[in-house]
């Protein structure tokens, strides 16, 4: 089944809940709004927040395209030490490797993954 077709709804109707431990991108303080999943495909549609003093260790790639854009705050990528605000956006193709993160004032994105076929 593909992403559930929804007209438009507030994001306060989705509670927040930690990252899954396993999802390669989890770390102590993070927490996402699902705001629609494709359970076949694995991939969805989602707000992630880091709460202040985030600061994760792992490399992340995945096999999904994933669009980023930065609502408020800030988060600052250890491997290239580089620090991204609120307005700025990403596009991350399958494989590209992103982060490990710190976040020392909190941040909370908007993102979108998705398989190209």
């Amino acid at each position: 089944m593909p992403k559930t077709e929804r007209e438009f709804h507030h994001h306060d109707e989705v509670e927040w809940t930690p990252v899954a431990a396993d999802s390669g991108a989890a770390g102590e303080g993070m927490t996402e709004k699902i705001l629609n999943f494709d359970p076949e495909a694995g991939v969805s549609t989602r707000m992630l927040r880091f709460a202040p003093g985030v600061d994760t260790d792992q490399v992340i790639t995945h096999d999904f395209w994933e669009e980023v854009y930065i609502i408020d705050g800030e988060m600052h990528d250890k491997t290239v030490n580089q620090t991204f605000t609120a307005g700025m956006s990403a596009c991350r193709p399958p494989g590209m490797p992103h982060g490990p993160y710190a976040s020392t004032i909190g941040c909370t994105t908007f993102e979108v993954r998705y398989y190209r076929k």
